[in-house]
């Protein structure tokens, strides 16, 4: 334990309990269900799994059983679910996840993974829903004398996970930055039906809770001392079509503003994980908007970059995901950052309805949308899972506004992500108001099925495409469906083609 990370400890107590992370994963025994933190690459452990997976590794080869059930805030890193996964040592998984590996188990059908909404995780295991929850492994930023605990760099589902588990393991990180200490806002209880309260938060910089995480030292079992990066991926630089999505909805914006519609620092924004989500917000840079709030999950570079620049006044998130050169602006300017920057449980920030009162934009990525609205936001082909819903459905279902984003194709263009019907449903047309591609926007808003059709056909389809849309449009209306039409033995065709030939279009 370096001198750094024994300061972090400075409850006596528990750093009698500091051990190493080998020691302090024989806690964990098959069967059991285990919260991890972590939220988008930020503030998960990073020792004990390892230590972990290798005891599961041990174990398998003498021929004995060695699983967990794994739940998360959302996806971890290969450090974490990789592991875990590499060493066939998950048989459940939920909510969210992007790590290849597991991804992969997942598919082959060797994990049972549950795609959920975010906002639901903390309430469902409240409940019972998954049974006992054995041991909470929590990277954590410090420990204070009287026991109180500096979350990281994620928030996420930790304060449930800490309540609701009989054993606690702490993985204390001295690679996170001291000066986190303030910058969190721990809400400690939404209540139960039929007891529940309206939650007190008002504006998306308003505090309500604690900066610290407050738990019952006596199951506290284990200390681990760290010094290891979160995944802090490098975003892509935004190319021409993600500037081009930016520039439609930066304008639409504009537009609204000038009818009156939307004040002049516009709504608090939410933006998805992703290239194009974060391209988005990089365009506002440019923008005229200024003394704009953010009410989002995970805080990213783009947002990052508008609160140093003084475009944005502040930002509530559960998580913060940087890229490593983001990472070291953010440590550069915490001083400045601490007070405008909020880490709630995602259990606030996802919620349902802060997100109607505060009349949030939100912005998210999708795989594909069909001509009627729908959209796929998690998997490819209708079989194989992606990373999956995250909170993407909070927010649609309950933002002011709700865009989709993607370039019209992928893979060099032989799919299109403008569909008859999409293989998978994430959200309903009930719920999606604006698509945005490269090609152009659909405002969906107050618009039949047959109406957003042809919206979304001729403003976001690509042209390789736009004619097979338009046949099969035209055909399905001839066949009688006047409502909905479709073609039910066509609809889903275009995929079947790909998966046959590698190529939706016909040749």
């Amino acid at each position: 334990m370096t001198n750094q990370a024994a300061e972090r400890v400075q409850h006596e107590g528990l750093r009698s309990k500091i051990m190493s992370p080998e020691q302090a994963a024989g806690f964990i025994k098959n069967g059991m269900n285990v919260g991890i933190s972590g939220f988008t690459g930020a503030g998960y452990p990073k020792a004990v799994p390892a230590g972990l997976a290798k005891q599961m590794e041990e174990a398998h080869g003498r021929g004995e059983p060695f699983t967990i059930g794994m739940l998360t805030g959302a996806s971890t890193a290969a450090d974490c679910d990789g592991v875990l996964a590499a060493a066939k040592g998950i048989h459940f998984r939920t909510p969210f996840q992007s790590d290849p590996t597991l991804r992969n188990g997942i598919n082959a059908g060797e994990i049972n993974y549950v795609d959920m909404h975010l906002s639901h995780v903390e309430q469902q295991q409240r409940f019972g829903f998954y049974g006992k929850m054995d041991v909470a492994v929590i990277e954590i930023t410090g420990i204070l004398p009287d026991g109180r605990i500096i979350p990281s760099m994620g928030v996420g589902t930790n304060n449930e996970w800490l309540k609701a588990a009989d054993k606690i393991i702490l993985e204390v990180n001295s690679r996170q930055h001291i000066l986190l200490e303030g910058m969190h806002d721990i809400y400690y209880d939404i209540g139960v039906p039929p007891h529940r309260k309206p939650i007190p938060l008002e504006a998306p910089n308003d505090r309500i809770g604690s900066p610290y995480f407050q738990i019952d030292l006596n199951k506290v079992v284990a200390v681990v001392a760290t010094d290891l990066p979160d995944r802090n991926s490098k975003f892509a630089d935004p190319d021409a079509n993600s500037k081009r999505i930016a520039e439609q909805i930066i304008d639409f914006f504009s537009h609204e503003v000038k009818a009156g519609r939307l004040p002049a620092n516009l709504l608090p924004l939410q933006s998805g994980v992703g290239n194009v989500a974060n391209a988005v917000l990089a365009g506002l840079q440019d923008s005229p908007f200024e003394n704009l709030t953010g009410y989002t999950e995970v805080l990213q570079d783009g947002m990052l970059d508008l609160i140093l620049s003084g475009k944005m006044q502040s930002a509530s998130a559960t998580a913060l995901s940087f890229s490593p050169e983001a990472l070291e602006r953010f440590n550069n300017n915490i001083e400045k950052l601490r007070s405008k920057i909020i880490l709630r449980p995602q259990e606030i920030t996802n919620h349902p309805e802060l997100i109607r009162r505060l009349g949030v934009i939100g912005m998210n990525a999708m795989i594909e949308a069909d001509i009627y609205g729908n959209v796929n936001s998690t998997h490819i082909m209708g079989t194989k899972m992606m990373n999956g819903i995250g909170g993407s459905g909070d927010f649609t279902r309950n933002a002011f506004w709700s865009f989709f984003v993607s370039p019209s194709v992928a893979k060099d263009g032989a799919i299109s992500c403008i569909m008859p019907m999409v293989s998978h449903h994430d959200h309903t047309e009930h719920d999606v108001m604006f698509i945005v591609t490269e090609q152009g926007m659909a405002d969906l808003r107050g618009k039949s099925p047959r109406q957003r059709a042809k919206l979304i056909i001729e403003n976001c389809a690509h042209p390789d495409y736009r004619d097979m849309l338009r046949d099969y449009f035209d055909r399905a209306e001839k066949a009688g469906g006047l409502h909905t039409p479709h073609l039910l033995n066509e609809a889903l065709s275009w995929h079947q083609r790909f998966v046959e030939t590698g190529d939706m279009r016909v040749k």
